[in-house]
C-alpha cells in the first residue's frame, strides 16, 4: 500500500491501524492445508446438530457422524482396566479404595513412582518393603520396581508426609516420554514380533501417532517411507540402554532444499489427509502413488516406481508413507507385499515410516498384521542392518479408542544417532506428550497378566469389541455391494469402508456449477437429507472420473444397519433425480 506524506497509510491517518496478520500476510502454506476429516461438511453437521437443538425441524432426528474414527463418540464404551489404573494415577487416594482391583493399583504405584516431583516411590510405608515386593511374580520385567503392592495383596499404606506429596500425572515427563512406559512399549514390541530385539533408546512417546508422524528424518541421501489380531507370548525383559524422541519430529527433519531439490513425500492415494496437510504446512511436495482399487486397494512396486522415477524430475523424493492396515481403504497388506516394499525402499535409498495404528483391527479371514520391524528384521542383511525404519503406534484406535487423551509412539531402527539427538532436540521444545496419554499407553503395551484379578473382564472386553468391529465390517460391505450403483471392497482391517460411487453426468454437472467436487455434492445432499455426516473421497485422493466416501464402521449395529440402508435408498433417490 503506497503511504502518504509523512510515511503513514490512510488507514493511520484516520485513526485505524491495519492488522499485523492477514490473508495477506500470513504464511501462505497454511492457507494451503486442507483436512477433509474435519473440513466443510463437518462443520454443517455441526451446525445441523445445533438447529435440532433449537427446534428446528428436519428431515432426521439426529445427526450420526460416520466421518471419523472416534470410537466412543461412536458410543463404544473405555475399557475399564484402562480406566481403573488412569483414574487411580490422576487421584493417588483412591489407591486405598477396595472398589478397585489390586492389579490395577499395583500399576497406578508403578507409573507413579516413575513420574516427577518425589513419586510414591520415595513415600513412607508404615508396612515397609517385603522381599517379595522386589519382583512381582507373573510379571515380566526387570525386577527393578521396588515398593509395590505384594502378590497377596498385602494392604499398602501410602500416604506421604506433607513435605513430600504424592504426584499425580500432573508433572511434566522428560521429553521423550516417562521412562518405566518407553521400556514397556519395547517389551510389548518384542513380544509383538516373536522375540526380535527392541531398544527403549530407540522408543519416543508422543501425542498420537499424528505427532509423531509429522517429525521427519532429513539425511541428504536418504527418502522415507511410512507405512494390526495381536497375540503376545511372555518373554524375559533384556536389560538394555535407553533413548527418547517423540514422533512429530519426522516429516519435520525430513523437509529440506528448494525447488528440484525439495523434498518429496510419497504417499498413498487415496490417503489419510493427516499427511497432504502436513506437506502442504512444510510446503513439501506431495507425490501420490496409487492403490490397485481392482485388486482390494493393492500396493503395487511398479507403481511405486513409476511415482518416484517421475517425481525425480522435478523434486528430491525422500520418503514414501506406507499405511497398514489402510486409511481410508482398509486393506491389510500381505507380508509378500511389505517384503517388496523394503526391497524397494532400500534400492532407492528410501527411509521406511510405518503407519500402524491400526495393527489390532485386522478382521478378514486369512488377514493377518506383520509389523515392518519384524519383517525387516527377518529379512536378515543387508537390509535388517542398513534399511531406516519408524514405525507409529497409538491408543486411539485399536479396540482402546482412547482419542481423546493423545497418546502414541514411535520406534525408529537404523537411523543415525546423530539425527536422533537431533529428534530429540526437537522433541523437548515442546516439552513432553500428554502424561494421562501416556499411563493408558501403558495400560495398553501391558494388559494384564493370565494370573491378574483383571484378566478375564479385560479379554472379554477386548475381544468383544473387536468382534462388534468385525461383523460391522462385513455387514457393510454386504449392504454397499447390495446397492445398485455403489461398489465396496472387503473392509480386511482398520475402521473404515471406502466404497466407490456411481453419479450421473448431470450430478457432476450441477456440482460443477456449484464450484464443488462432485462427491462432495453427493454427501452435502446426504447429509442435509437424512442426518449422515460422510467424507467425500476427494479429500482423500482418488483417480480421476471416480468417485468414493469414507464411512466409519463404529455406530453401534442398532444405528449402523438403518444407516446403510438409509445410505443406499438415499443413493436410489440422488441417481433417479440425476438421470
Amino acid at each position: 500500500m503506497a503511504l502518504r506524506a509523512g510515511g503513514h497509510s490512510p488507514a493511520a491517518v484516520n485513526g485505524l491501524k491495519e492488522k499485523v496478520l492477514t490473508l495477506d500476510t500470513m504464511n501462505p502454506c497454511i492457507q494451503r492445508v486442507e483436512y477433509a476429516v474435519r473440513g466443510p461438511i463437518v462443520l454443517r453437521a455441526l451446525e445441523l446438530e445445533q438447529e435440532l437443538r433449537q427446534g428446528v425441524k428436519k428431515p432426521f432426528t439426529e445427526v450420526i457422524r460416520a466421518n471419523i474414527g472416534d470410537a466412543q463418540a461412536m458410543g463404544q464404551k473405555p475399557v475399564t482396566f484402562l480406566r481403573q489404573v488412569l483414574a487411580l494415577c490422576v487421584h493417588p487416594a483412591l489407591l486405598s479404595s477396595p472398589d478397585f482391583p489390586e492389579d490395577a493399583k499395583r500399576r497406578a504405584e508403578r507409573i507413579l513412582q516413575a513420574c516427577g516431583g518425589h513419586s510414591l516411590g520415595k513415600c513412607q510405608r508404615q508396612d515397609g518393603p517385603s522381599p517379595e515386593e522386589e519382583q512381582v511374580p507373573g510379571e515380566k520385567g526387570p525386577a527393578r520396581w521396588k515398593g509395590r503392592a505384594s502378590p497377596g495383596g498385602r494392604h499398602m499404606d501410602l500416604t506421604c508426609p506433607p513435605s513430600r506429596p504424592a504426584p499425580g500425572p500432573g508433572s511434566y515427563s522428560v521429553s521423550s516420554g516417562i521412562q518405566l512406559i518407553r521400556e514397556d512399549v519395547a517389551w510389548y514390541i518384542e513380544r509383538r514380533d516373536g522375540g526380535i530385539p527392541a531398544d527403549p533408546n530407540n522408543i519416543f512417546l508422543s501425542t498420537g501417532a499424528s505427532d509423531a508422524i509429522v517429525v521427519g528424518w532429513a539425511g541428504p541421501e536418504v527418502t522415507t517411507v511410512l507405512c494390526a489380531p495381536l497375540v503376545l507370548p511372555p518373554l524375559p525383559w533384556p536389560r538394555q540402554p535407553r533413548l527418547q524422541s517423540r514422533p512429530q519430529t519426522v516429516l519435520k527433519l525430513l523437509v529440506a532444499g528448494q525447488g528440484r531439490t525439495r523434498t518429496g513425500v510419497l504417499i498413498p492415494i487415496p490417503q489419510y489427509p493427516l499427511y497432504s496437510a502436513t506437506l502442504a504446512e512444510l510446503s513439501a511436495v506431495q507425490v501420490d502413488y496409487y492403490l490397485d482399487e481392482e485388486r482390494a486397494w493393492a500396493l503395487d512396486v511398479a507403481e511405486l516406481r513409476r511415482a518416484l522415477h517421475q517425481a525425480r524430475e522435478h523434486c528430491h523424493p525422500r520418503a514414501l508413507c506406507v499405511i497398514n492396515p489402510g486409511n481410508p481403504t482398509g486393506q491389510v497388506q500381505p507380508r509378500e507385499c511389505i517384503e517388496a516394499v523394503i526391497r524397494f525402499a532400500f534400492e532407492e535409498r528410501l527411509f521406511l515410516m510405518a503407519d500402524e495404528v491400526y495393527q489390532d483391527n485386522v478382521y478378514a479371514e486369512g488377514s493377518q498384521f506383520h509389523s515392518f520391524k519384524k519383517v525387516l528384521t527377518e529379512m536378515g542383511p543387508p537390509f535388517a542392518a542398513q534399511q531406516e525404519l519408524a514405525s507409529f503406534h497409538s491408543i486411539s484406535k485399536g479396540y482402546m479408542g482412547e482419542c481423546g487423551f493423545r497418546g502414541g509412539y514411535v520406534e525408529v531402527v537404523n537411523m543415525d544417532p546423530a539425527v536422533q539427538q537431533q529428534m530429540q532436540k526437537l522433541m523437548s521444545v515442546r516439552l513432553c506428550p500428554p502424561v494421562p496419554g501416556q499411563v493408558l499407553l501403558h495400560t495398553v503395551v501391558s494388559p494384564p497378566a493370565p494370573s491378574d484379578p483383571s484378566y478375564a473382564q479385560f479379554q472379554a472386553e477386548r475381544q468383544a469389541v473387536l468382534a462388534n468391529l468385525a461383523a460391522k465390517a462385513k455387514l457393510t460391505e454386504q449392504v454397499f455391494n447390495e446397492t445398485p450403483g455403489i461398489r465396496c471392497n472387503p473392509v480386511q482391517g482398520a475402521m473404515y469402508s471406502f466404497p466407490r460411487v456411481q453419479l450421473p453426468p448431470r450430478a457432476v454437472q450441477r456440482a460443477q456449477e456449484l464450484g464443488m467436487a462432485p462427491d462432495m455434492f453427493f454427501c452435502i445432499r446426504l447429509l442435509e437429507e437424512t442426518g449422515i455426516c460422510v467424507v467425500p473421497g476427494s479429500g482423500f485422493g482418488q483417480r480421476e472420473g471416480t468417485y468414493h466416501f469414507r464411512m466409519t464402521i463404529l455406530p453401534p449395529m442398532e444405528k449402523l444397519r438403518p444407516l446403510l440402508e438409509k445410505l443406499s435408498q438415499f443413493h436410489a433417490k440422488f441417481t433417479h433425480e440425476y438421470a
